[in-house]
């Protein structure tokens, strides 16, 4: 494709390939504003970025999580089935036990997926208590007993304590995504707490080391402006993986019924993410099965490169097996 027959926008965007620089704030919003029908030529872009500058280009990322806790959440965020504030119907239970969280791990290694996260419900550990210990227990006998395994958590919010003893136990990313623009999370996504929490744990995980995987939904009220701020705060935190989630509208939530995002807009937001972190790991997550559906290798070829396997705490994904032979094709194009 030559760049000269392109959309100005689009040829601008081109010395991204050219030199790895990521684009600016300014050219995100003129991106944004292409009409649908450019939006592949705007993917083709970013798959070749992607390709050229992306990590895991020799195979995509994938990763798969334990839903290890769930249910009962304080917390009001407005997507959640989780919280006690909505009224979905879901499993409720307290933390499993260490040989619950070993068998689906090893599922997850004979299936081939390497990253295998441990994710609760609630606000979070500020000190260790009894329970995070028991989840340092649990990250220690994976390790013990499934050497080679890359182990992830998301526990919420976390204090100093936490997140330095998650280090000493060798945790290799953790999960705690800002969802949308920071100045709309209180109005967009929950007031129970604040954005700013969320921030000063991934600050705490990067001074100890630890690589944070940190990102978004779409899908929520957001405008695709201020999609484009959260990318920009993404950059500011330089996260090391990046999940982008499209919104699955879950009965018994505020959010159940929204109309859902339409490809285009997505194709665009994964696409100008892709070119402001052109060495990121970007990772499509909730919503690639079940909104996605026919278009879900094309979201994959637009900068992404790994995805969220499995289920999705409450809702139920792909099996692994599937996305495997998946991956294989989207490989065919790269």
């Amino acid at each position: 494709m030559d760049p000269k027959t392109l959309q100005p926008q689009i040829v601008s965007a081109y010395r991204v390939l050219e030199t790895g620089e990521p684009i600016s704030r300014a050219e995100a919003l003129l991106l944004a504003d292409l009409p649908g029908e450019l939006a592949l030529d705007l993917a083709a872009l970013a798959n070749k970025v992607k390709n050229r500058y992306g990590s895991s280009i020799e195979s995509l990322h994938a990763c798969s999580i334990m839903n290890a806790k769930s249910g009962v959440c304080g917390e009001n965020c407005r997507f959640c089935a989780q919280s006690r504030h909505n009224h979905a119907d879901i499993e409720v239970y307290d933390l499993v036990n260490e040989d619950s969280v070993l068998i689906e791990a090893r599922n997850c290694i004979a299936e081939g997926v390497s990253h295998f996260g441990i994710v609760t419900s609630g606000y979070g550990y500020k000190k260790i208590n009894a329970e995070f210990q028991r989840v340092l227990d649990m990250i220690d006998r994976l390790h013990r007993d499934l050497p080679g395994l890359s182990v992830c958590a998301s526990l919420g919010v976390l204090g100093e304590e936490p997140a330095a003893a998650l280090a000493a136990h060798g945790i290799a990313h953790y999960n705690i995504n800002i969802q949308v623009a920071p100045d709309r999370y209180h109005d967009l996504i929950a007031d129970t707490h604040t954005v700013e929490e969320r921030i000063e744990t991934i600050k705490l995980l990067r001074k100890n080391n630890i690589s944070v995987c940190c990102g978004g939904i779409m899908g929520v009220g957001e405008t695709m402006q201020e999609r484009i701020d959260m990318i920009f705060a993404l950059q500011d935190l330089d996260v090391s993986v990046i999940p982008l989630n499209v919104l699955v509208p879950i009965d018994g939530t505020p959010l159940e019924g929204k109309e859902p995002v339409s490809v285009a807009d997505i194709v665009k937001t994964f696409a100008i993410c892709r070119l402001a972190h052109p060495n990121k790991i970007i990772k499509f997550a909730a919503g690639r099965e079940t909104i996605m559906k026919d278009f879900q290798g094309l979201l994959m070829l637009s900068g992404a490169n790994g995805y969220l396997t499995g289920g999705y705490l409450t809702t139920r994904g792909r099996d692994i097996a599937d996305d495997r032979r998946f991956a294989s094709q989207i490989a065919s194009f790269n």
